[in-house]
C-alpha cells in the first residue's frame, strides 16, 4: 500500500555510505528529508546531492537531517561521491543508502513498474519530529529536484505545526500567513498581537508569528 501524509515514516535499518543506520535513531528528535535516485552515476541526480550538500547549514538551521538512497551498492556509492565532490565543488555530508535488495525501496513505494521495473523513481519524502510523513514529491527522471522549494517547505510546516496559520501561494519565511478558519475573530487580537487584516471573512492575514 502506498504511503499517505500522516501515515507514520516506516523505520529501517540500511547499510550507507556512513555505515549502518536506524532511520529512526538517525532523525532523532528532528525533521528528515529521504530522497531517492534511479541509480548511481546519473547526471541530474548527481547534480542534485552536491546541491544537498551545499545547503547543509539551511538543513542544520532548520534542525532537518538527510538522508539519500540508491539501488546501488556500497563501492559505487564511493566513487560516485567522488565524482559528486570533484563536479560539484563540495563534499558529500549525508549518507547514501545502499538499497541492493530494494528493501527500504518497496518500503516506500519507490518502485513505479511503469517507469522503471529496476529502478526507484525520484521521490521526496519530508518527515516531520513526530516522524510522520509530512509531504512526498515524485520527480520525473528528466527535471532536477528544487531544493530551495523544499527548505520553504519546511519553514512552512514547521510554522504552521505551531502556530494556528496557513501559508498562502508562493510564501516565502517573513512575509505574512493566513489565520486559520476555526479561529474565531474576537480571539484573533489575542492569538496574533502584531495585527491582522481582513480581506474577506474567511481570508484573514497577520504577520509570521515567530518573528
Amino acid at each position: 500500500m502506498a504511503l499517505r501524509l500522516g501515515d507514520v515514516a516506516p523505520n529501517f535499518e540500511a547499510e550507507t555510505s556512513e555505515g549502518k543506520i536506524n532511520f529512526h535513531e538517525y532523525l532523532g528528535d528532528g525533521w528528515g528529508i529521504l530522497f531517492s535516485h534511479p541509480a548511481d552515476y546519473t547526471p541530474v541526480c548527481t547534480t542534485e546531492l552536491g546541491t544537498v550538500a551545499k545547503l547543509k547549514d539551511e538543513f542544520a538551521k532548520r534542525n532537518t537531517k538527510v538522508m539519500a538512497l540508491s539501488v546501488d551498492g556500497l563501492e559505487s556509492h564511493k566513487g560516485w561521491i567522488k565524482d559528486i565532490n570533484e563536479t560539484q565543488s563540495t563534499e558529500v555530508n549525508f549518507p547514501i543508502i545502499a538499497d541492493e535488495d530494494r528493501k527500504v525501496s518497496e518500503l516506500y513505494d519507490m518502485i513505479h513498474p511503469n517507469s522503471n521495473e529496476n529502478f526507484t523513481v525520484r521521490s521526496v519524502f519530508v518527515i516531520g519530529n513526530d516522524k510522520k510523513i509530512k509531504l512526498i514529491i515524485t520527480y520525473p527522471a528528466s527535471t532536477g529536484r528544487n531544493f530551495d522549494e523544499l527548505l520553504r517547505v519546511i519553514d512552512s510546516l514547521q510554522l504552521t505545526a505551531n502556530y494556528s496559520v496557513a501559508t498562502p501561494a508562493n510564501w516565502k519565511h517573513g512575509e505574512d500567513v493566513v489565520i486559520a478558519p476555526a479561529i474565531k475573530d474576537e480571539d484573533i487580537p489575542a492569538k496574533f498581537p502584531k495585527g491582522h487584516k481582513v480581506v474577506k471573512p474567511y481570508l484573514r492575514t497577520t504577520p509570521q508569528p515567530d518573528l
